[in-house]
């Protein structure tokens, strides 16, 4: 005896969920000289259902540097557990050059894969982001503001397998329908003679439903006036009120 085999299958399919906020921080000469590891916060901004802040530190997150580098962070600002997304973060070129100052997970291949953030505060970004003395004289810094762009790609991974549907089928109104064609006798091209009273009816509809219709009036045992059938041993008004389907089981 062959076997029968059952195969299924299903697909994980992994992706980015990208989101972007601009961050314009305002009076930069005001905020110099705060502090290390003082900052200025963006608003949060909400992706994957996660919320998530910009950071920036004028002077430097770490006191070894002296504020000679300032620092930039993205972070994540609502409780998660091993979100796992790309970041990028770039200083926007204000002069329309588009010699932008980019570090980015997006477009390379990364050695450990996409960067885990396990708790709120959780943060990814660099404290020697770039050279204060270098900034001050730059195009990144126009009217005394800075522009600020960060990218999220949030990883996310659903599984694909197969779908079963459960469609609700209606009641089948064809009884009441097709006794509405029959009152009519719209289309009729055969009439029932029953005990002196004739009743209209359609053959295509009398040969699919019943197999000695479908011999009287298609096959071998065709009479020759199939126009008017004779039906024997019925009174007419028992006739009428029977229901369709219980004629043909009766023929």
């Amino acid at each position: 005896m062959d076997a029968i085999k059952a195969s299924t299958e299903s697909t994980s399919h992994t992706e980015t969920l990208n989101g972007t906020h601009e961050f314009k921080i305002s009076g930069y000469s005001l905020i110099k000289g705060m502090g290390v590891g003082k900052y200025v916060a963006s608003e949060t901004f909400t992706l994957g259902g996660y919320s998530w802040a910009i950071y920036f530190y004028p002077d430097g997150k770490s006191p070894e540097d002296n504020s000679v580098y300032v620092s930039l962070f993205i972070a994540l600002a609502s409780e998660g557990a091993d979100v796992r997304a790309l970041f990028e973060l770039t200083l926007v070129d204000q002069s329309g050059k588009e010699r932008h100052k980019v570090h980015s997970h997006f477009g390379r291949t990364l050695e450990s894969g996409p960067y885990t953030l396990k708790y709120k505060g959780s943060m990814w970004g660099y404290k020697r982001f770039f050279k204060r003395s270098l900034l001050e004289s730059s195009d990144y810094l126009k009217d005394n503001c800075l522009l600020v762009r960060c990218c999220v790609g949030l990883v996310k991974s659903r599984t694909e397998g197969p779908r079963s549907y459960n469609i609700p089928v209606p009641v089948s109104e064809f009884g009441r329908q097709f006794g509405k064609v029959l009152e009519s006798g719209r289309g009729a091209d055969v009439t029932f003679r029953v005990d002196g009273e004739t009743f209209p009816a359609h053959k295509l509809v009398l040969a699919a439903r019943s197999p000695v219709f479908r011999a009287q009036i298609f096959g071998p045992l065709k009479n020759r006036d199939t126009e008017c059938i004779d039906i024997e041993d019925m009174e007419a008004p028992i006739f009428k009120v029977l229901p369709f389907n219980s004629l043909l089981v009766y023929v």
